[in-house]
């Protein structure tokens, strides 16, 4: 039930983001509504292929889709209020981080594999639908370029797949791992912390060669 219950919180709050999106880009009812359900639901359909979990789970039932079309039409409808809260995209993107880190890291686990390869799933769940998100609005993914984003859904993940190896109880785990990953992305957005940025050096251009004193002029 925390599973199920954690899931649709995540795509609900994760179809929030992609319905504030495009809002702002000015998309029409059915593109809001269908960039909400790619938001909420890429993330697991990516997990589910990688396990082989075929359909994905959001394809077999109607909750995804009735849960990320509310999310849109709360969007279309009362975008006003929505767009009041600081940072809108921001916050539900994080929260949506947080849920679907655990929630992907735990199937991963029920599938059997691995606590690294489930630390690995739950990232690509969490972050999945915000790439996909930012990529049919023409921006540049959150994750290549922001504040520290995958790395927060790697550690909640990793709180799962560790509590699971050690024999812990699942649900404090799965607790603590959400709040971990959203807390870490909340705190690097409030004070701008960042990864190294890769800085190439300026290519230096050759000097021409000055023109030789005993060269004939012209005339």
């Amino acid at each position: 039930m925390l599973l199920t219950f954690l899931d649709l919180a995540g795509v609900f709050v994760f179809a929030l983001s992609g319905g504030v999106v495009a809002v702002e880009k000015r998309l029409d009812l059915f593109g809001v509504i269908f960039l909400a359900f790619v938001a909420a639901a890429s993330g697991g359909v990516a997990r589910d292929i990688l396990i082989g979990a075929i359909p994905p789970y959001a394809l077999q039932t109607w909750t995804y889709a009735a849960t990320a079309s509310a999310a849109g039409l709360l969007c279309q409808f009362g975008h006003r209020a929505i767009l009041r809260l600081a940072a809108p995209v921001a916050v539900f993107d994080a929260v949506g981080l947080g849920l679907f880190a655990v929630v992907g890291a735990r199937k991963a686990l029920d599938a059997g594999l691995s606590p690294l390869m489930a630390s690995m799933l739950g990232m690509i769940t969490a972050i999945g639908g915000g790439m996909a998100r930012d990529i049919l609005t023409a921006q540049t993914p959150m994750v290549l370029q922001r504040e520290i984003y995958a790395l927060a859904a790697l550690l909640g993940a990793a709180v799962v797949s560790l509590a699971d190896w050690s024999g812990l109880p699942g649900t404090p785990a799965a607790l603590l791992g959400a709040a971990l990953a959203m807390g870490l992305r909340l705190l690097a957005l409030s004070r701008r912390w960042n990864l190294p940025v890769a800085r190439p050096k300026p290519r230096i251009r050759p000097k021409r060669r000055a023109a030789r004193e005993d060269e004939p002029g012209e005339g």
